[in-house]
């Protein structure tokens, strides 16, 4: 089968015209979403923890709630509903902002409850023979210790919030595969178009991979 690729397509003049804008918003759009989730996360993984039921029952319903909906139509129902609720537009960026931030919270929430976790129990009662309360607890003992532990897999999640960025699409938010998509419909090339796209997504994706594992791998060395 003969596609009949144009070659001539890969030039420079692609990606700065097109793809780095994009690219440039999904990197951003992926560091914000990684803070914020894992700031909400482990409010809602202490909530989990903290064996009360008004703070445990409320986070276990958020966080099973948003892992059991695909991400598209969270994007969809935040972008729809939230101009709705506060009367005014808040635009495809802001609103891909805030549902990749609640969304993700939930994954990192359960890796952030794995970690804390897997910290012997001696720590904790360590600290508590110390004199110190629940807070100063974690935020001393528990939480630097199941941080480096858990920063592989929060890297690995991180990962995956950047591929899962090209979702939103969905709402016409300029990412790196809207450009892409532009650029193609603009030189008539959508073969070429997605099949860079899918290229560039590789490299990235690998290249983050290949560093995690070389740092999951000091951090079994430390340990």
């Amino acid at each position: 089968m003969n596609l009949n690729i144009d070659w001539s397509f890969f030039t420079w003049e692609l990606f700065s015209n097109f793809v780095i804008k994009g690219l440039y918003f999904s990197l951003v759009l992926t560091v914000i979403a990684t803070v914020g989730g894992i700031l909400l996360g482990t409010v809602l993984a202490l909530m989990r923890l903290s064996g009360k039921k008004w703070l445990d029952v409320p986070a276990t319903i958020y966080v099973n709630g948003m892992r059991s909906i695909p991400l598209v139509m969270v994007i969809l129902w935040f972008f729809l509903l939230v101009p709705m609720i506060i009367g005014r537009p808040i635009g495809a960026e802001v609103s891909a902002v805030m549902t990749f931030i609640a969304f993700e919270a939930a994954y990192f929430s359960e890796i952030m409850r794995a970690g804390i976790q897997s910290i012997p129990r001696g720590q904790v009662f360590a600290g508590q023979a110390l004199g110190m309360t629940y807070g100063q607890n974690m935020r001393l003992v528990v939480l630097p210790q199941a941080f480096r532990n858990m920063l592989p897999v929060l890297l690995t999640q991180t990962i995956i919030l950047f591929q899962d960025t090209s979702l939103v699409y969905a709402i016409g938010a300029y990412d790196m595969l809207k450009g892409f998509e532009i650029a193609g419909k603009n030189y008539g090339r959508p073969i070429e178009a997605y099949l860079a796209a899918a290229v560039v997504y590789f490299i990235l994706c690998y290249a983050l991979s290949w560093l995690v594992k070389r740092l999951h791998k000091k951090i079994a060395i430390i340990r």
